[in-house]
């Protein structure tokens, strides 16, 4: 596996922590709609020191192959984040699975970026990775996700009942899953 790729519109990058003051800018833009979505932060998590610590910890588990984020760029915008698709939990063995999770910058929705993205990073896990099988977790009013999933190819499993604490409530979470062709 690579540490860049890209499409036809998009860059693909794996980070360590020089990047962190890009990345803090990112999360800050998008702060009100992400954390709609996501666990509670700590209270440090808006600084450019612990985005830093974040970065370094996701580059060594793509070394390991035990996650793996890409931080997505417009090729004619190479310096500004619009993106990102994280594979976390990657379990080999009998398995070859994982879970996918991405978000974009509102500025860059309706253009066909997200689709363009996960795409490329699940022909990354099946071709590259070699794994089986891919599960999104999401919230049943994020109705973007779901038809970005849906377009992908994903199919809806069930739901996972009270499946993760976000903002402080258990929420259920729809589970969707594509395998390898």
């Amino acid at each position: 596996m690579k540490f860049y790729y890209e499409t036809d519109r998009l860059s693909l990058k794996v980070l360590d922590g020089a990047n962190a003051q890009d990345i803090l800018r990112f999360h800050q833009a998008n702060r009100k709609l992400f954390e709609q979505y996501e666990a509670q932060r700590p209270e440090n998590f808006y600084t450019e020191d612990y985005q830093r610590r974040v970065l370094n910890h996701e580059f060594h588990m793509c070394i390991r192959q035990t996650g793996i984020r890409f931080w997505i760029y417009e090729k004619t915008d190479p310096d500004h984040v619009i993106g990102t698709v994280c594979f976390r939990n990657i379990i080999r063995h009998v398995y070859q699975s994982c879970e996918i999770g991405y978000k974009f910058d509102p500025h860059s929705w309706h253009h066909g970026y997200a689709q363009e993205a996960v795409s490329k990073c699940i022909e990354i896990a099946f071709y590259e990775l070699n794994l089986h099988r891919i599960t999104a977790h999401i919230m049943p009013d994020n109705t973007a996700s779901i038809r970005l999933a849906e377009r992908i190819g994903f199919q809806l499993e069930g739901v996972a009942r009270k499946s993760a604490l976000i903002r402080g409530v258990w929420e259920d979470h729809m589970i969707y899953s594509i395998l390898h062709p």
